[in-house]
């Protein structure tokens, strides 16, 4: 194997080297204090836990295509590599903190590898950052996390945020109330998310009309909130739309105590790719400055056997964060000589310094000679 055969990765995986890592390191350090300061807990999950465990719940069914599996040599039981951590997540909450008071408030770091890539996202392998609130079943609770979501990207430096809310499960609702079948709704399914409303006009039907009518409402959500208050939807249906006005109305408010108010906020309902287990309010976060997605969430089922409790969280993409994050750099590194004393060496770093023996002036701000620190002036 030639040197250059070693160094290769497979598709969708890659090494991150400096400064990159350091910063990514920066910048999760300061989202997880961001989500403490409203009371979330962090957890860790393993890489990988046994298959039939991983699938359990309703989050890791959503995503069984897309996870690695592999035979643990101990129990010759399956074994899965994490695609997501909110199934592990759910696990957790039903079982090691299932008598822990509700709502639960926790938060992870979690790199996930997956099978496939996809358009928007061809990474297989990157960091989730998140939080998840369990065992909660009111509005408000959605209004927190997008909240909590919008500010940590804003605190890392991010500019021009906005944020897209879907109901992800109403066209499943509206399906329902027309009894679609199984075929129909998956050449539907594959119209709506094509956008193709000529389509949905030909068929000239009561369901293609009201599909019309939610494509239609997509856009500026100042704008399409009152456009949807007078649109003609099945009773289920006009019931989630409800509580997406709640959400959006209380969101803005809370945006606005924050000085976040000039975050953008759009509605697109015929949205549903990556909402796969979601079930209420979800959304997506976007950035101009940044390539694809900043990251998702929304309301999901924690399901296990009998046992169903409501949860809402969202997780961040640090290889789509990182794009346009900007978090100061305050640690001060200075350059010492090869044959410096320990003893000098020790007493930088008592006052706060990195401090390397030898290497290049280029990668410190500061060197130490003769006693002294001096600048370095590049």
């Amino acid at each position: 194997m030639t040197k250059l055969q070693q160094a290769l990765l497979p598709s969708g995986l890659k090494d991150l080297l400096p400064p990159e890592a350091e910063e990514e390191l920066r910048i999760t350090n300061k989202l997880i204090s961001g989500f403490s300061s409203f009371g979330y807990s962090l957890v860790k999950p393993p890489i990988a836990e046994f298959e039939d465990s991983l699938l359990s719940s309703k989050a890791g069914k959503a995503l069984a295509h897309k996870i690695f599996r592999l035979m643990d040599p101990i129990s010759q039981r399956m074994m899965g590599v994490r695609t997501d951590t909110t199934a592990q997540i759910a696990r957790i909450a039903n079982s090691s903190l299932q008598n822990e008071a509700r709502p639960l408030r926790l938060s992870y770091v979690s790199d996930v590898l997956r099978v496939n890539g996809s358009q928007l996202r061809p990474e297989r392998q990157f960091c989730q950052v998140g939080c998840e609130l369990i065992g909660v079943s009111q509005y408000q609770d959605d209004v927190e996390i997008c909240l909590l979501a919008i500010k940590s990207l804003n605190d890392c430096g991010l500019e021009d945020l906005s944020i897209d809310l879907t109901l992800p499960y109403i066209v499943d609702i509206i399906f329902d109330a027309f009894n679609v079948n199984a075929d129909d709704r998956a050449e539907l399914e594959a119209v709506i998310q094509k956008r193709d409303r000529n389509y949905l006009v030909e068929k000239n039907n009561d369901i293609s009309k009201c599909l019309i009518s939610l494509l239609d409402c997509s856009g500026v959500a100042e704008t399409q909130i009152e456009k949807l208050k007078s649109v003609e939807l099945p009773k289920a249906a006009q019931e989630h739309l409800g509580n997406l006005f709640s959400v959006y109305h209380a969101l803005k408010d809370a945006l606005k105590s924050y000085g976040l108010d000039s975050v953008a906020l759009s509605i697109d309902l015929i949205e549903r790719r990556g909402f796969e287990y979601k079930k209420g309010v979800s959304f997506t976060l976007f950035s101009p400055n940044v390539r694809g997605e900043l990251g998702r969430g929304g309301r999901y089922d924690i399901a296990y056997d009998d046992n169903v409790e409501e949860a809402t969280g969202f997780s961040l993409y640090m290889d789509s964060v990182i794009q346009a994050a900007s978090i100061e750099d305050t640690s001060k590194n200075i350059l010492v000589s090869d044959n410096e004393s320990w003893e000098a060496i020790q007493e930088l770093q008592n006052q706060g310094w990195n401090v390397s023996r030898g290497g290049k002036k280029e990668s410190h701000t500061h060197e130490f000679v003769n006693g002294k620190i001096t600048e370095i002036k590049n």
